[in-house]
Order: structure tokens, then sequence, then C-alpha cells
């Protein structure tokens, strides 16, 4: 599970640790395939199978790192690593997501600028990180999905890939997870009770100008998001 942050993919991988068929790894957000220190001249991936239990009753294993659909490397290195590999990716409305996004950061100590001042300065921030991505502060650039869609497909087969809806997985989860059984071919989920997990309480709500400023940014990008997976996406301009 590749993305996206703040998309609902903790309370999937929730989900996912329910059904008898997965082994998903000992933790969320294993960051193996972005972190630069396990890629040097000679790869060893006994680290990243140290966080499964290789049980053999298992008939599919994952994992759940948002920053994977995000960071530059990743597919190239999955594919390196398994080219079998199949991508499960969550789409939220990215004006939401960028807010959640921030908000979380807050939370956490690790923003101290205003949404509004943190959007202006995001341009800044990430040529600082160069040749890096910076994961931290990319509040809107994590919003443009075609282009992370892409690379992983420039890398694997479209097969190989279930995209969802944020809301579709909020709302029906039980129809999302029946798509999910049937992409990774596994039995279906038993019934499970809805999980609201990581909803971070808001210090207030995002301005109507803050608003209207991610439409503008975002109006094309969800148009070609919506030609790219025949979706409609109106809801996400209202």
């Amino acid at each position: 599970m590749a993305g996206t942050q703040k998309g609902g993919t903790t309370a999937l991988y929730e989900y996912l640790t329910e059904n008898m068929d997965i082994e998903m790894a000992s933790q969320k957000e294993l960051h193996y395939f972005n972190d630069e220190s396990n890629f040097g001249n000679e790869l060893d991936h006994s680290k990243y199978h140290a966080s499964f239990s290789m049980d053999a009753k298992k008939r599919v294993r994952g994992e759940a790192t948002p920053a994977y659909m995000y960071y530059y490397d990743a597919p190239r290195r999955i594919w390196s690593y398994n080219p079998r590999m199949k991508f499960i990716l969550i789409l939220r409305n990215p004006v939401e997501r960028a807010y959640s996004n921030w908000n979380m950061e807050r939370a956490r100590g690790n923003e101290t600028l205003s949404f509004g001042e943190a959007i202006r300065a995001e341009e800044s921030r990430r040529r600082k990180s160069l040749p890096y991505q910076n994961l931290l502060h990319a509040y809107v650039d994590r919003g443009f999905y075609t282009e992370q869609l892409r690379r992983i497909w420039s890398f694997f087969p479209k097969e190989q890939t279930l995209i969802i809806k944020s809301e579709a997985l909020n709302r029906e989860p039980m129809a999302v997870l029946a798509k999910i059984s049937s992409f990774l071919a596994i039995q279906p989920f038993a019934s499970i009770q809805k999980k609201t997990i990581h909803a971070t309480p808001y210090i207030q709500r995002i301005s109507q100008q803050e608003v209207d400023l991610l439409k503008r940014l975002y109006f094309y990008e969800i148009k070609k998001l919506e030609q790219l997976l025949d979706w409609d996406c109106s809801d996400w301009l209202l």
C-alpha cells in the first residue's frame, strides 16, 4: 500500500490485518524503499524481511508506506526487488489532503508555520532539500497524483495497481475490501467494524481563501486525473 499520505492508509492497514490470507508487516510505514541508507553499493534485504514472520499459511504479504507513491526512487527500487509487486493506492481530495497533512505535522511539532505560510514557503523548502525530496513539508506537491501514478506505471503494468478513492473507503469499506480481495486473489473479508484512525483534531477550519487557492492550483490536475482514471472528481472542486 503505497499512498497517499492522509488518504486512509492506516485504516486500510488495520482492515487488511483482519484477513486470514494476508500477513501485513509488523508495523505500518517501514519506509524501507525510500530510505537511502538501505541502497548503497551492496544490497541486503534482510532488514526488510525481518518485518515479516513469513508465515507459510499466508497467501500474500504486504506493507503500508504512503511515501512510496511520492518518493521518486521508490517504484524503481520496488521493481528491482520484485517486479510482481502489486500496489494499492488511495487517493483523497488533494485540497483536504494538504490541510490534513499540515495539521498532522503541526500536531507532531514538525510545523510552526500557519497553513497559508506553509503553502507559500513550500517551494523554497523543497529546493533547500535538494538533491533529496522534502517529505515533511510537501503539502501541496503530494496532491499532484497523475505524475506519481505514471512513475509507478513506468515500472509496473496498470493491472498490478488498484486505485481507490478515499471517500469510497470511508463510506463503503466492505465494497472496497471486496475489490481488494479480488485484486489480491484472496478469500473475501469477513464483516468488519468501520475504522477511523489518526483523525487529528483541527485547531481551526481551513479558510475559504485557502480552499479557493488550492482549488485553482489543483483544477487542471484533477481534470487530468479524471481522464486518466475515468473518475468523476467534481465533488473535489465544489
